[in-house]
């Protein structure tokens, strides 16, 4: 119970990608068929992947992933700024949230090292576990040109009020452009939302969107949506090559890939709704069987913040006792797939998770946390089996205590 963390290809997809290796071997670039049928492949897979956010075709561009998706946006507005604004001696400012993903929290954090820009750490509310539009607005200056918040937390599942902050931010932008300063851009990094929740580019109103094709049952690359690509959003290439991706992200295509992150789209525009009642009905039950199988004094839920929607999926929670930390639960756990956190940090030990602790989860808590995150294909039966396990586990180490 990982899906979070990544999610296996639908069989669809390994069948898109396999036809593509076989009969779209040629470069898309080639005139002849074996190329031709590869750049046809490229289209089809751009416009399917359009679709399902709600952009247009001509707005995406496919990258090797989400990190090199954010990696691009923060590059690009700073490039722009300098190219701007480089007479006035400003410097760039960036506003993004405490629960970001590294591939945000990491290049912004380079950027302050090397002293070429500022960054502005907004922190999530304790009442909500949500990066608040206030909040953000607050933050800005006349020198901010991006806001970046990720649209559902991959820890808690929390869903970032998107919409409300792109309002705010075209209105602040009327007001700026009147004083001459610079436009701020929005991005919002969408990997934990597609396929568990209905995105469409127009309703949040977002310059920049990632997406992240593992994450909805598709193949490990990914792409960047820009609104008004290269016209009305700037965006500047990081390496230069042969002109593929509109000369914004060159380099021969990965066709078989990006084949099955056409087909992957095509499956969530066509079964998103279904996908989330499922997911929705497996987890609530999985918290159903958590409550009645353990003390409601020992058993903490540590996203279900009232008022505030949440992924349908994640289940995020503590079994409170001084010796029952995330790490040690799931070694006890002969059933039990899943992390304590972010995959990406599943090296640090006994350590908190920063997120949850953002969130105001207590630290003793927070070090028991367990992410249990459900996919298209999971069972009530899995999730009994799953709370045995867990129930098991709890005791032998209270056993052993």
């Amino acid at each position: 119970m990982d899906y979070n963390a990544t999610t296996p290809l639908e069989p669809a997809v390994i069948q898109a990608m396999t036809e593509a290796m076989w009969e779209a071997w040629g470069n898309p670039s080639s005139p002849y068929p074996a190329g031709r049928k590869a750049k046809d492949i490229i289209s089809a897979a751009r416009e399917s992947l359009a679709k399902m956010i709600g952009g247009k075709p001509q707005d995406i561009i496919f990258t090797s992933g989400g990190t090199e998706s954010n990696n691009l946006v923060i590059h690009s507005v700073l490039r722009h700024f300098h190219k701007v604004h480089a007479s006035e001696g400003a410097t760039p400012h960036f506003i993004t949230c405490t629960v970001e993903h590294d591939s945000i929290r990491l290049p912004l954090e380079h950027l302050v090292e090397e002293h070429v820009a500022a960054v502005t750490f907004v922190p999530v509310s304790v009442v909500n576990g949500q990066a608040e539009a206030d909040d953000i607005l607050a933050a800005v200056r006349p020198s901010t040109c991006l806001v970046t918040v990720m649209l559902a937390n991959n820890e808690t599942g929390i869903i970032m009020p998107i919409p409300e902050l792109s309002r705010r931010v075209a209105a602040l932008n009327q007001q700026r452009a009147a004083s001459g300063l610079p436009r701020v851009l929005l991005h919002t990094d969408a990997a934990q939302a597609l396929g568990k929740l209905r995105v469409d580019v127009r309703d949040l109103g977002v310059d920049f969107l990632t997406v992240v094709g593992h994450k909805f049952y598709g193949p490990r690359i990914g792409a960047l949506y820009v609104r008004g690509l290269g016209e009305h959003t700037p965006l500047y290439p990081m390496l230069f090559g042969g002109g593929q991706e509109q000369s914004f992200r060159p380099g021969t295509e990965n066709t078989p890939m990006i084949a099955g992150l056409g087909k992957a789209a095509e499956l969530v525009t066509e079964n998103g709704q279904a996908y989330e009642a499922h997911m929705r009905d497996i987890r609530d039950y999985l918290e159903e069987r958590l409550a009645a199988e353990f003390d409601k004094k020992k058993i903490h839920f540590n996203s279900q913040f009232p008022g505030t929607e949440r992924l349908c999926n994640t289940c995020n929670f503590s079994i409170e006792g001084p010796q029952l930390q995330g790490r040690l639960v799931l070694a006890q756990c002969r059933t039990l797939l899943a992390s304590v956190g972010a995959a990406c940090h599943s090296d640090q030990g006994d350590r908190p998770s920063p997120v949850l602790l953002s969130c105001g989860i207590p630290s003793d808590v927070a070090r028991n946390a367990l992410r249990l995150s459900v996919g298209r294909s999971t069972t009530r039966a899995e999730v009994d089996l799953v709370v045995q396990d867990l129930k098991q586990a709890v005791a032998r180490l209270e056993g052993q205590a």
